[in-house]
């Protein structure tokens, strides 16, 4: 069973909670990561969750999301989780962190500290059909007025993340 890293406000450790667990009811605060790999065209790489999972399936998010395991950093358990998910090889590094809350029907819940790490990439995209239901290069801009067109179609942590990205970048 995987168990999350649970922590305060400020990002800091106070016990581990089982993965489904920690995203029932309004969710408990832990920890995780989301990531932004851009090719040469500053294009950049989302996903279409698969229908396995449990909270927003078939929904686009970032290029990869996941949590960190109990003495993991971020970037290293973003690497691996890109490896996992996209067998996508690349350095990242951490341009910022948030945290957010936001409810899936009557499911559960996101309730995280949030780093959002950035890395480049130029190769091939080999999704793992368990965790990817599909994937695309796309345009900053044709993403911000997708997300105004269609909003229920992207995860609330993309939105979230690219808020960040543009006030950093």
């Amino acid at each position: 069973m995987v168990k999350l890293v649970i922590v305060n406000n400020k990002d800091e450790e106070i016990g581990l909670e089982e993965k489904l667990k920690a995203h029932l009811g309004k969710g408990i605060l832990h920890r995780a990561f989301t990531i932004f790999v851009f090719n040469p065209k500053s294009q950049l790489l989302i996903q279409k969750r698969s229908k396995n999972k449990f909270l927003w399936p078939l929904v686009w998010e970032t290029t990869c999301s996941s949590h960190p395991l109990q003495k993991e950093d971020y970037i290293k358990a973003g690497e691996k989780r890109l490896r996992k998910e996209l067998g996508v090889n690349c350095k990242l590094k951490l341009l910022t962190k948030f945290q957010y809350q936001a409810r899936y029907k009557n499911i559960g819940s996101e309730k995280e500290v949030c780093a959002l790490l950035v890395g480049k990439y130029n190769g091939k995209v080999k999704p793992n059909p368990k965790e990817v239901a599909d994937w695309k290069w796309v345009d900053i801009k044709t993403l911000k007025d997708n997300l105004k067109k269609n909003p229920g179609e992207y995860a609330p942590w993309l939105k979230l993340a690219l808020k960040y990205y543009e006030k950093r970048k």
